[in-house]
């Protein structure tokens, strides 16, 4: 069984139902509502553990009732937590998100500022079964320490480079594999065409490099030029953790040695049926359903 080190942000979202968002100063009222644990690397990571694979989750929390809620829901997830490290007097992370009737999503998120974000309780080797490294930006400390791993282990340490992405390039170049959202390399590079940013980041850096666009499907360059992988047409539930749900599988998929089509490929499967799905982290898809849902849209694997 392939295993993931994910690193980065555990948070508790507290998701909010609406016809649509509010534009006045006032009380509104929501339709429906749910507690969910979210975050880029503990999503990825509950996904990794929902699609088969080992998930091993290093992220900070604080000493409060809400730590205790977001590591109960991972390990129920079969994640396991104990690179999570509590700090003492601090406050664990939380969001309040509100969904849309198209699925769309506003966050409101609040992360600790004062949270140590020095990485040395960290192992400073890989444990021996990693077969990949995923870091997200929440924490650029641990992303560093944790990719710099597994480059001198010779594994692929993948970058959810979305907002805000260091500007000094210190992750863009640790990682061998850089997926950025849209946002996030718009606001990298200072260019909104993704096509353009995406050539200019891969001047500085030897990673495989590529930007995620939504319902357009994923833009990468392949011998310098732009190839695209389609997203697969779905309807919308919610997006909330689509993308984190995309960098799991994905960074699952390379720890399985996949071919880097088939892994994007794959990684669109997931977040396309999460999206379809609804319910944030709980519409996560399980190994089964995404092997069906490639079957049934005469995807073939390549060599």
């Amino acid at each position: 069984m392939a295993a993931v080190l994910c690193v980065g942000h555990a948070v508790q979202d507290f998701v909010f139902t609406v016809d649509s968002f509010p534009d006045t100063a006032e009380k509104h009222r929501a339709s429906d509502f749910a507690a969910l644990g979210g975050g880029p690397a503990a999503t990825a990571a509950a996904t990794i553990a929902r699609l088969g694979g080992d998930a091993l989750l290093a992220a900070r929390v604080g000493d409060d009732r809400i730590a205790d809620i977001i590591v109960a829901e991972l390990e129920a997830y079969a994640v396991d937590c104990s690179m999570v490290k509590r700090f003492a007097k601090r406050r664990s992370s939380v969001s309040a998100v509100i969904v849309d009737a198209a699925g769309e999503r506003l966050i409101m998120n609040y992360l600790d500022p004062d949270l140590e974000s020095q990485p040395d309780w960290l192992p400073n080797e890989l444990p021996d079964n990693i077969g990949a490294v995923l870091a997200d930006t929440r924490w650029p400390e641990g992303a560093l320490h944790a990719l710099t791993l597994a480059r001198g282990r010779g594994v692929p340490g993948v970058l959810d480079a979305d907002v805000p992405v260091p500007k000094d390039g210190s992750l863009v170049r640790a990682a061998t594999h850089v997926a950025f959202s849209a946002r996030g390399l718009a606001d990298y590079c200072g260019n909104d065409d993704p096509l353009d940013a995406l050539q200019a980041v891969a001047e500085t850096t030897e990673a495989w490099c590529c930007v995620t666009l939504g319902r357009e499907g994923t833009l990468y360059l392949s011998g310098g030029k732009a190839q695209y992988t389609k997203a697969f047409t779905v309807p919308v539930v919610d997006t909330l953790g689509a993308g984190d749900v995309w960098h799991g599988a994905f960074a699952l998929a390379l720890a399985e040695r996949m071919h880097i089509d088939d892994a994007m490929t794959f990684a669109a499967a997931a977040a396309a049926l999460k999206v379809a799905n609804g319910k944030g982290r709980a519409g996560t898809p399980s190994r089964q359903a995404v092997d069906k849902f490639l079957q049934q849209n005469n995807t073939e694997k390549r060599a």
